[in-house]
Parts: C-alpha cells; structure tokens; sequence
C-alpha cells in the first residue's frame, strides 16, 4: 500500500503539463481489442489504472509496449478468456471490455468491476442496452456472462434512463460490429464520448452524433487501426490543477488543456473571485486575493463534473466570509472526504449529503486516508496548503487517476514523496 507524505505551507509555482485523459484512456484501451490491427495511443498517462488494464489484456494473449506517454497494442493474436473477478476489482473502467469483447467475439465473461467507492453505480443500462442489441445477459458465480444471438448483434433504438457515460461507450463499442442500424438516446455527451468515437471511426467505424444526446451507429464487417490516436487532455486533472493554483499557487501555468471541456468549472471558480489568463491550450492562475464563497451543483455535461466536487472543495476553505454548499447530484454519498478534512482543521460539514464548508484561516498536517481517487486529490491539495505533515494513506488510489503526480508536484516545487506503508503489502510497485 501506498502512501503520500507532504511537508505543506510551501507556496508552489512554475508549469504542469497536464496528461492524456484517464477516462478517455481506460475506454480506449478496452476498445483497442476491436481492431484486427496493432494499434497505437498517444498521450497516454501513467496511472496505475492503465497498468491494471495491460494485466487484464495480457490474459488474453494481447501484446501491449507502453513508452513514455505511447501505448502500443497488438490484439492480432488476441484470444477470447474470462476475465475473472480477482483482477477486475481492482478498477471500475474493466465493465468496458463487456462491451469490447461483446463487439470482437459476440461473448464477454466479465467478474463484477470494483473502483471507488462512492456510492451506487449499477450496470442495469449497459444490460439494457445489451439485451436490445439481442444478446442475453446472466449473472453466475460473481461474474456476468453476455453472449450474442447465434446470428450476431443487431441495430437497435436505446433509450438510457440517464445520460451514462459508461452505458454509451459500452453500447457504442458492442455496436459497432452489430448488423444495421444502432441509435443511443439520452447519450451522454462527455467529450471522453467524442474521444472514443473519434477513435472508432478511424479504424472504420460509423458512428455520428458523439457530443449530442443522439448517436447513431451503422455497423461494420471489421475494424482496423490506421493511424496513432492521441488521447484529449484531462479537463478533471486541469480543474485539481487549477483548484491547487488557487490554493497554494504563486502562479501556475497550465499547459495542454481544451478550455471549453472546463466551461463550468472555471465559472465557478472565477466566480470565487480566482483569476486566470486562458492562451490557446495553457492557463495562467495568479496567487488567490481574498476570495468568497459559491455553492456547487454537480451535473451531467457539460454541467459542474462530479470529479470536481472534491478538488474544489480546498477552495472553498480559504475563502474570506460566509458559507459554501456543494450538491452533487450525481453521486451524492460522495463526501468521504469532508471527515479527513474534518481531521486537518477543516471548518467543515455534511447535512444530509450537502457539504457546508467555511472559512478556514488555517489546516494543519494530519494522517488521512484517500477513499478513492478524487478524494485523494483533495486531500493532497489540503496537504499541500497546511503546515506541518501530512501523511495520506492509500496514495495507490491517487495514483490511479493522476499522471507522474509526484513528479509533477516536486517541479512546482512541493515536498511530496510517495513511499510504501511498510505495514500493509503492496499493489502497485510498479508505477
């Protein structure tokens, strides 16, 4: 097990340049099985999560070389194998290769997929959409079986309940190779979506709509890798950045974003009173003046993203007066991480699920523990802002979701250093 340790209350600056993006790249990556050539991704972050999804692609015979920031794929020898629960629990992004081997085979073996813990996350609408493209779906011993009619997957009109991120790029990559005519409503409309889609259609695929809530989808005999795929920035690692900018920056530039992926994001943020200077694909974010309260309402895009409920949530403690609020709407037992702020002299709270945050003029070092990925990202812009030490324990979770984190931070000049807890085994030696 991991562990971060911050030595805090030291002003940060310089530039980051922010990676590929993780939840385009853990959809990718599944979807890479669905072409009948080598394929090449560039961009790519190092997180533990990409490295958890070349174990899994390893069980099926699936060659990967994964460089700096480019991950080669050959899945020409790709053999069909049940991929069991014991490695699936280790992400939540394995429910993608449902849809993947589903398209590549006509039949998925998939244990049930772990991740964070943030409350209910069900699978009903990849199902959903699944059983409307013809296959059957059944649940035997901790695994979910989905195998296709004798003659293939056709088209189908699916309507999902809620506008799933997940759900769409896994009836998007079944689909694909299904006969006929495919349409998602109520898609959801991520640009991680249009990123997958701009993906499959470079390999042959026909897919129109990705970014609206239609997508239509004429399949295809075969898809073959052409060209390398470079992944789009990761707006949710540019917002923590920014939010760490505001916090503890003395001015941070930072590089290899897509503005308009941070819309509602940067709203509220300069509606805190934070300032910034957008360039071309790089923002400029000056040392915080006094800034003031806001409330937050997470949302479906391109609303107020829900991984972004947490790296905000620092924030808010060092505005000057009043009270801010944060709703999420999407996950709302997401605030796992309001007690470990409680620890470090947070001046914070939850009311049936709504966040109250107040000024608080001071955090002080503490031993935290990171719940899951974005709560670990708030914790260690807490810890970078208090004095003293602070010890967060379950790092592996940041590591998940945050690119050459360490190396990144050390650069703005923070004392940060990621150790093993000698207490507890270790899982994720290897990032």
């Amino acid at each position: 097990m991991k562990q971060m340790i911050i030595h805090g209350g030291k002003p940060l600056q310089g530039d980051v340049w922010i990676g590929g993006a993780k939840n385009s790249t853990v959809a990718l990556i599944p979807a890479s099985i669905l072409s009948r050539t080598p394929v090449t991704l560039e961009g790519v972050p190092r997180i533990a999560d990409v490295i958890n999804l070349m174990d899994l692609l390893s069980e099926m015979d699936v060659h990967c070389d994964f460089g700096e920031t480019t991950l080669c794929i050959d899945p020409t020898d790709i053999k069909m194998s049940p991929l069991p629960a014991g490695k699936i629990k280790s992400l939540r992004a394995s429910y993608y290769f449902m849809g993947a081997l589903l398209g590549r085979f006509g039949k998925a073996v998939v244990g049930f997929p772990g991740g964070d813990d943030i409350g209910p996350r069900p699978i009903d609408q990849h199902i959903k959409g699944f059983e409307a493209l013809g296959a059957s779906v059944k649940n035997e011993n901790d695994q979910i079986i989905i195998t296709a009619p004798e003659d293939g997957l056709h088209g189908a009109k699916i309507h999902l309940k809620m506008p799933s991120v997940g759900a769409t790029m896994n009836i998007i990559m079944a689909s694909v190779t299904a006969q006929g005519q495919t349409i998602i409503e109520n898609a959801a409309k991520e640009p991680e979506i249009i990123d997958l889609a701009t993906f499959l259609n470079n390999m042959g695929a026909v897919i129109r709509g990705a970014g609206t809530d239609s997508i239509r989808i004429e399949g295809v005999d075969m898809l073959k890798a052409q060209i390398p795929h470079t992944i789009i920035p990761d707006r949710i690692e540019a917002g923590t950045y920014v939010s760490l900018a505001a916090c503890i920056g003395n001015g941070i530039r930072i590089h290899n974003i897509i503005e308009e992926h941070l819309d509602s994001y940067l709203a509220k943020v300069e509606e805190m009173g934070v300032v910034i200077d957008a360039d071309e694909d790089s923002l400029y974010v000056y040392p915080a003046g006094d800034l003031k309260m806001v409330q937050v309402k997470t949302d479906v895009y391109p609303g107020f993203a829900t991984d972004l409920q947490q790296p905000i949530t620092p924030l808010l403690l060092t505005a000057k007066s009043g009270e801010g609020v944060v709703i999420d709407n999407i996950y709302p037992k997401r605030i796992g991480h309001i007690a470990q702020l409680q620890k470090m002299g947070a001046n914070i709270k939850v009311e049936d699920n709504i966040i109250l945050a107040h000024p608080t003029p001071k955090l002080h070092g503490a031993e935290v523990t990171a719940g899951e990925i974005r709560a670990g990202a708030c914790l260690m812009i807490a810890g970078l802002m208090a004095t003293g030490t602070t010890i967060i324990d379950k790092a592996g979770n940041i590591l998940r979701g945050y690119d050459r984190v360490e190396e990144k931070l050390r650069q703005l000049g923070a004392d940060v250093s990621i150790k093993d807890d000698p207490s507890v085994p270790g899982i994720l030696d290897n990032i």
